[in-house]
C-alpha cells in the first residue's frame, strides 16, 4: 500500500495505483499525463502549476487507494 502525500511524486502513484489515473487525468487532464516530466513531478509541484489544492488531490486518491481490493 501506498501512503499518498504532497511529495509523492505522479509516477509513483501511476506505478503502485494504476486506478489512480482517473484522479490524476480530472486534475491534469491529457496534455500533461501525456507529458514525460509527470513521472517525476510530485503532486504538490503539479497541484501549484495547475491551480489545485493538493490536499482535494490527495484526498482524491486516497478513496481510489481506499476503494482497492487488496489494500
Amino acid at each position: 500500500m501506498i501512503t499518498i502525500t504532497k511529495n509523492t511524486t505522479m509516477g509513483e502513484i501511476l506505478e503502485k495505483v494504476p486506478q489512480a489515473a482517473s484522479v490524476i487525468m480530472k486534475y491534469f487532464h491529457g496534455g500533461c499525463y501525456q507529458c514525460p516530466s509527470m513521472k517525476l513531478e510530485t503532486l504538490e509541484m503539479g497541484a501549484a502549476l495547475h491551480g489545485h489544492d493538493v490536499n482535494d488531490i490527495i484526498a482524491d486518491l486516497n478513496r481510489i487507494i481506499q476503494e482497492e481490493p487488496n489494500s
